[in-house]
């Protein structure tokens, strides 16, 4: 099929020549020779892959890792099975680490998937940008992911998170590529990466059909034309379905039971607080400078609507239907910021088309090093500070504290229960001659108190106890009971009597 140009049904409206930014901006085009994009774009893969690799291993493995290890850790069929049997994740990230335990367990292995896509992700966002506007945008969009501490964090998390992200972002190229070309293996390959996100983790799903219904209201004014058009995304939409029906029928009941309940969800975060806690990590956790991120879209933002207003329209539209979505789900399940992680691609997006402003100031090559100049400033506060330091609990120095307190036939209770998860993977109950036990309310701790005999009892505590018991019965009675001797980071170790 003929590729789709300016002004035709379908297209976006852009210039013949995909590559080429509009004329009422031409001295921004090229701001740099063609050989410089390629060079400047491996420097910025170097420098996003030395920030993911380094320290890879550094911090210990915290709760939600250390369940990756686990389940990791089992053969594939029992992986599913975990799934099916009420997990809320898909497994296919734990089937790829998996594989990678044939290298061992270390923290380094364990993170070496999410790095590798953190580094991958970082061309896909340059096409990205190239497909959007310019190879400028490309630039500056490849460099606002390979600085981002949001993305380098979870680049060096044993989580699905990177791996999404790397899948939708995939799907987005060729979501843009598809609404230009109006090409049917786009549309195809746009279903494929779809898929591949939404078994990778269940919240891409809500990007992808942020995309979907954009294409489908941009077309709404001229329905009768776009009917081909139509067609070719409802294929690609219906692979991405198809490949997503085992999904469907075994983990979706699930889900779907968890995010209607009408008990609030125990922890993450609700209401507003998502949105401005998701555009503060995008900036590196800082208030101040999240507002500098947010003047550079939207600046970036009202300049798309200038060049093109459907590409305007996108990026307003798919930020806010995903904002709007995780505000109105933040009251039926946990939300947490990195569930939004894949809102980088559309807000660099933005951010990257910002530099078409500073050609009134600057010639190419300056707009656009201004721009990678801010996103760099951003970052550097964050990044200054990240490898210094553990990010989560430091179960691995806990871990030492609690062998060198307890003794042959203590007793070692974790509370709640499920955080003797990341304890176990640097502790050994076996190797120090205790016994370990979970507990998660007040009934739990006596029984166990109960039945000690003359042994002592050694109480590993976390804020996860107001997760599992949020009418905080259980750490008072923990208060008033038992003795702090030790904390790490935010692990507590206390003693009863």
């Amino acid at each position: 099929m003929k590729e789709l140009v300016a002004g035709e049904p379908g297209a976006f409206r852009r210039p013949r020549d995909p590559m080429t930014p509009p004329t009422d901006a031409g001295k921004c085009d090229d701001a740099f020779p063609s050989g410089w994009y390629l060079r400047a774009l491996v420097i910025l893969i170097a420098l996003g892959g030395f920030l993911r690799f380094w320290h890879l291993g550094y911090n210990s493995l915290w709760l939600d890792e250390a369940e990756t290890c686990n389940l990791a850790l089992m053969p594939f069929s029992a992986i599913w099975q975990a799934m099916a049997g009420g997990g809320l994740t898909p497994p296919l990230f734990y089937w790829a680490e998996h594989v990678m335990l044939v290298f061992g367990t270390s923290e380094t292995v364990l993170r070496f998937l999410p790095a590798v896509s953190g580094v991958i992700a970082i061309p896909v966002f340059y096409l990205a940008g190239r497909e959007f506007l310019d190879k400028n945008a490309g630039l500056i969009a490849a460099a606002g992911c390979a600085v981002s501490p949001f993305l380098i964090q979870y680049s060096q998390d044993a989580r699905a998170y990177t791996a999404a992200l790397l899948f939708v972002a995939c799907a987005t190229l060729f979501f843009l590529r598809a609404m230009r070309s109006a090409r049917q293996e786009d549309w195809l390959l746009f279903g494929l990466f779809s898929a591949l996100a939404v078994w990778t983790h269940f919240y891409s799903a809500i990007a992808i059909a942020s995309l979907v219904l954009y294409a489908l209201l941009a077309w709404l004014p001229h329905l009768k034309a776009e009917i081909p058009n139509i067609a070719m995304l409802s294929a690609g939409t219906c692979l991405a379905v198809v490949l997503c029906l085992p999904l469907v029928f075994t983990l979706l009941p699930t889900l779907v039971t968890y995010t209607t309940s009408s008990v609030p969800a125990a922890c993450g975060v609700q209401g507003l607080a998502i949105i401005t806690g998701t555009l503060c990590q995008m900036a590196g956790s800082d208030p101040v400078l999240m507002w500098v991120m947010i003047a550079l879209f939207a600046a970036g933002t009202l300049q798309m609507f200038y060049l093109d207003v459907r590409k305007g329209f996108f990026l307003l539209f798919v930020t806010v239907f995903v904002f709007v979505t995780s505000y109105i789900l933040s009251y039926h399940m946990t939300m947490i910021s990195r569930y939004l992680i894949f809102l980088n691609i559309v807000f660099l997006l933005g951010i990257a088309v910002s530099y078409r402003i500073l050609c009134l100031f600057l010639k190419g090559p300056g707009a656009v090093c201004g721009v990678i100049a801010i996103l760099l400033l951003v970052s550097a506060p964050s990044l200054a500070t990240y490898y210094t330091g553990p990010v989560y609990e430091d179960w691995r120095g806990f871990a030492g504290k609690l062998q060198a307190q307890t003794g042959p036939g203590d007793i070692v209770v974790s509370v709640p229960g499920y955080v003797s998860q990341p304890l176990d993977y640097y502790y050994s109950a076996k190797i120090d001659g205790t016994t370990g036990y979970g507990a998660t309310n007040v009934s739990e701790i006596e029984k166990i108190v109960q039945g000690r005999g003359n042994r002592t009892v050694w109480f590993v505590k976390t804020f996860d106890i107001y997760s599992a018991d949020p009418t905080g019965q259980t750490n008072q009675w923990l208060s008033n009971h038992t003795r702090l001797v030790a904390q790490e980071s935010d692990i507590l170790l206390s003693v009863y009597p």
